[in-house]
């Protein structure tokens, strides 16, 4: 082929090889060219995956059927993998009938294509001295190729290339945009579920669990939160998180008792594409969502056995293994467990692995009941009082009917701070009802009734004979209401509004029976 013939054909090549965005198109229309030129009827891409020891086949065009789907890997031979690790990346022939390395290459290829036998050129493919791949032309006659067919794939080697370094970065554009857009239906989804930072409690009742938050924030150890069903587990958690260094990453929080059983091990770890009838696409657990940031296994101890063996080699190995897959995949994630039950008996029943439960035991914090702690129940109200009517766009807080915070400090709350939020809710539901708008009662909360001989005096006198001046209980009384508020005054959730006075003949009276206020007052301790 004289020079003008091979630029003229370089020229044509090139503008099909790069004339379309779409690769399919774009080897179709190359496919058809070259068979103007050489009997071939097969054009591909082709990649070696050592990782995976397999050939993946990432565009194809032929003008016979394809057994073969492009984008599917085809595993080789032990003497093909070795052929293909120490290739040279010189431009080759071959016939699938050979024993010689390539050849056996060539006959696997063919099977993969659903082809009794083929012969094929193969051109390794380079930009800038690195390999991207490989360039398959192939042909279902015996001994169809030349010299001169050789030549002129070489003269559109780097148009092949660049053809291929667009698809594969094409590829990876799309991956990173539906790892991106996965990840933002999910956040999106999850972010409701945080209730933020602030811990509700945390100078009373929550004071010993937050030193340990405190403490164990910054480090990497594995925290089990061990409480009733409603006590705040889960905000717990997220004050973990958002003090430690992996605040910056996700905090991906998953209900071990509301997967189903059989679906497990796909939550947690994923699948990968092909993995079962309807794995269409890879898809990542829970674990690799939380990568660089907090997984948060809620009610750990409703796992079954089988799910508790893997999450124990997940913890010891620090990587994972899709459903479907064989390759270990590794994970930089920390773990917090949660549980309303008694592992240790669980243990014992044969219902919980003990060596995943040592394994999760580390870091234990114990959130107690609302029962033992009864002094967080007046912020509780008000904040929920606060953000409810934020929800439910009320303009105008209710305040709490007369005798209130005491009546609501008497009930026992079996189900916790979530039955007092709940509570709240329905009676502003039941305020809104009615249009009352009046002070809310909580009627339905049943009050044990305080036995006489349950009752006991008040200290502070010689003989167990109570102190009843009148500046002394007055002293008393507003101290306690103090300690209600954190010491504030002012505000719908003030201790002037509990004490039903303006603020300002609050603060009279303190001053007239020497009570500090302000920064001054310290409400952890008595006065």
């Amino acid at each position: 082929m004289v020079l003008r013939d091979r630029l003229c054909f370089f020229k044509e090549g090139t503008s099909k090889i790069c004339g379309s965005l779409d690769i399919n198109e774009a080897m179709n229309d190359c496919l058809l060219f070259l068979q103007s030129f050489m009997p071939l009827n097969c054009i591909l891409f082709g990649l070696f995956e050592p990782e995976n020891d397999a050939l993946r086949i990432l565009a194809l065009a032929a003008d016979f059927p394809v057994k073969h789907s492009a984008d599917i890997p085809i595993a080789l031979s032990p003497e093909s993998k070795a052929y293909m690790k120490s290739h040279t990346g010189e431009v080759l022939m071959a016939d699938s009938s050979g024993n010689t390395p390539h050849t056996i290459l060539a006959g696997e290829l063919a099977r993969a294509l659903g082809l009794p036998n083929l012969t094929g050129i193969g051109m390794p493919l380079r930009i800038k001295g690195e390999q991207l791949g490989g360039l398959g032309v192939l042909s279902q006659s015996d001994n169809p190729f030349t010299k001169n067919h050789l030549e002129l794939l070489e003269l559109l080697h780097d148009p092949f290339a660049i053809a291929l370094s667009n698809h594969l970065r094409h590829r990876e554009v799309l991956r990173l945009k539906d790892l991106l857009a996965d990840d933002n239906r999910y956040l999106q989804s999850e972010l409701h579920r945080i209730s933020g930072n602030e811990i509700v409690g945390e100078r009373f009742g929550l004071k010993d669990v937050m030193r340990l938050v405190d403490a164990v924030a910054p480090m990497e150890s594995v925290v089990l939160l061990l409480g009733e069903t409603g006590v705040g587990k889960e905000v717990i958690a997220n004050a973990i998180h958002y003090s430690s260094p992996r605040r910056g990453g996700p905090l991906v929080k998953v209900n071990c008792g509301a997967i189903p059983e059989g679906l497990t091990d796909n939550e947690l770890f994923g699948h990968e594409k092909g993995a079962f009838t309807g794995a269409t696409t890879m898809m990542r657990g829970r674990f690799e969502r939380a990568e660089g940031g907090t997984i948060f296994l809620d009610e750990v101890g409703e796992l079954p056995l089988a799910a508790q063996v893997r999450l124990l080699r997940v913890l010891q190995d620090k990587a994972i293994e899709r459903v479907g897959g064989s390759e270990p995949v590794g994970v930089n994630v920390r773990v917090i467990a949660a549980t309303h039950r008694d592992l240790q008996s669980m243990v014992q029943r044969g219902e919980f692995r003990e060596d995943l439960w040592y394994r999760i035991n580390v870091v234990p914090i114990r959130i107690p009941p609302l029962r033992e702690r009864k002094a967080d129940i007046p912020a509780l109200v008000y904040h929920f009082i606060e953000r409810k009517c934020r929800e439910m766009n009320l303009r105008r807080q209710p305040v709490l009917a007369e005798g209130m915070l005491e009546r609501l400090k008497l009930y026992d709350w079996p189900g916790n701070v979530r039955e007092l939020e709940n509570a709240v809710e329905r009676e502003l539901i039941r305020s809104l009802s009615k249009g009352r708008g009046g002070p809310l009662r909580f009627d339905e909360i049943e009050a044990p009734a305080v036995k006489p001989q349950e009752a006991s005096p008040p200290s502070g006198s010689p003989l167990g004979v109570p102190d009843l001046a009148l500046d002394t209980v007055l002293r008393a009384h507003i101290t306690h209401v103090l300690s209600l508020t954190n010491g504030r005054i002012q505000g719908p959730r003030g201790a002037a509004a509990l004490l039903g006075v303006q603020p300002n003949t609050l603060r009279h009276r303190m001053r007239k029976l020497g009570i500090p206020y302000g920064v001054r007052f310290n409400f952890s301790k008595p006065l």
